[in-house]
């Protein structure tokens, strides 16, 4: 864990409650996609933790993309570029790619705003010559953010929409159905998702991110334990990536 203060330098409006931040800042506490930061706002008492998008340790470029969902994350989005804020980096364990791994078999969903931590996972797995399937899966075509940026990599995309107004009608389920070949998964996304997608037959292996509410971030207040088949862990400070074969659900 490493704390330091990084300087907001654009804000952009992605959809009606999505927002693209960039900071600058030192971030060679980050390791791996899939970590989180957690961010403290200066009339907050606990910080708030987001996942990471991207990052540069070249440029020292932070990307995060942020759901406006509570009082915390619609002030962090009206912030202006200049404001300065303390950021911890170097949190929670993020996706790996193991040793060995058949990049062919490989293959990425997301749900909602669980799209970002899979950016960066995207480019690790393109600078090893996979060129990645990511299924995004949005409430409606309104909803729909990234796609571009997921392409200009280099992605194969797939989207499906819950009505039906953009790619196919359903869940990201309904998508990777069709890709029996398929049997490694990256997934990230909202609980119900990442059940639906654990319960499915076609996958041998995969890592599952899992989304939870965080009090200190590091895991001294346990208080976002989840129950796995070796236990009671911390999303914060053992996940938030989770092996499938160690999720246990209830």
């Amino acid at each position: 864990m490493k704390q330091g203060i990084f300087e907001l330098k654009r804000v952009k409006n992605l959809t009606r409650d999505i927002y693209q931040l960039k900071f600058s800042g030192d971030v060679s506490g980050i390791k791996n996609p899939g970590e989180f930061v957690n961010i403290l706002l200066p009339d907050k008492f606990l910080r708030r933790p987001i996942s990471i998008c991207d990052w540069d340790a070249n440029e020292n470029n932070l990307i995060l993309l942020i759901k406006t969902a509570g009082a915390g994350t619609r002030e962090l989005v009206r912030y202006k570029p200049g404001t300065r804020l303390d950021i911890l980096t170097g949190l929670g364990n993020g996706f790996i790619i193991p040793e060995g791994l058949d990049l062919s078999r490989v293959i990425l969903a997301g749900g909602g705003i669980g799209i970002a931590p899979l950016y960066n996972l995207a480019k690790s797995l393109i600078k090893r010559d996979c060129k990645p399937v990511i299924v995004m899966g949005y409430k409606s075509a309104a909803d729909i953010f990234y796609t571009r940026e997921f392409q200009k990599l280099g992605c194969e995309i797939k989207i499906a929409t819950e009505d039906g107004s953009a790619g196919v009608k359903g869940f990201v389920t309904d998508i990777l159905k069709l890709y029996p070949e398929k049997d490694y998964i990256y997934a990230c996304g909202p609980s119900a998702m990442l059940k639906a997608v654990y319960n499915l037959n076609n996958f041998t292996g995969g890592q599952f991110s899992f989304e939870a509410r965080m009090a200190c971030g590091f895991g001294a207040c346990m208080g976002c334990s989840i129950a796995t088949k070796n236990g009671y862990k911390r999303v914060c400070k053992d996940g938030p990536v989770f092996f499938r074969e160690e999720i246990a659900w209830d």
